[in-house]
């Protein structure tokens, strides 16, 4: 299977928790990862300039883990400006990872080796081997739990969307 079959995997399981894409043109200094952007809580993708189909899938973590009433306003650079930025990021490699594994793709496919400052292979191997970060923040949220003798326990989300 292609890394665009993936891609389209990817993008009708965002659509399906009700996050918004737009394919369009997108100016280099709009987009802080190649090819992607984020407007009023949508992802726009530049598909002539998208490197990393996969990183498609981390940009929606991102607008899932931030509160809902949050979650239409976010555009670009904001993001990381937000005062919980550090931990949503944590919770957006969890979800992102807890999204692969429901979807049955490679987690190499968004913890690629150019993302995550050279860490994506060491993230990969930590989340298969039960070493989670971000996973308490989810559990917390009530997105997943951890819990012995729950009927699910992360990677299996309760839900995708935070409140």
């Amino acid at each position: 299977m292609t890394n665009e079959y993936f891609f389209e995997k990817t993008l009708g399981f965002i659509h399906s928790i009700g996050i918004e894409t737009s394919y369009c043109s997108l100016p280099e200094q709009d987009c802080f990862l190649p090819g992607l952007s984020i407007e009023e809580g949508r992802i726009l993708i530049d598909k002539e300039k998208l490197r990393h189909h996969g990183d498609v899938l981390h940009e929606a973590a991102h607008l899932a883990v931030v509160p809902a009433a949050d979650r239409n306003t976010l555009s670009g650079p904001a993001i990381g400006q937000r005062k919980d930025a550090p931990a949503e990021e944590m919770m957006a490699i969890a979800w992102s990872y807890a999204a692969c594994i429901h979807l049955s793709i490679d987690p190499h496919f968004v913890f690629h080796g150019q993302g995550y400052q050279g860490g994506g292979e060491s993230i990969v191997e930590n989340f298969s081997n039960g070493n989670y970060i971000g996973v308490p923040m989810l559990q917390w949220l009530g997105l997943t739990t951890t819990a012995p003798g729950a009927d699910s326990v992360y990677p299996v989300m309760k839900k995708w969307l935070r409140d």
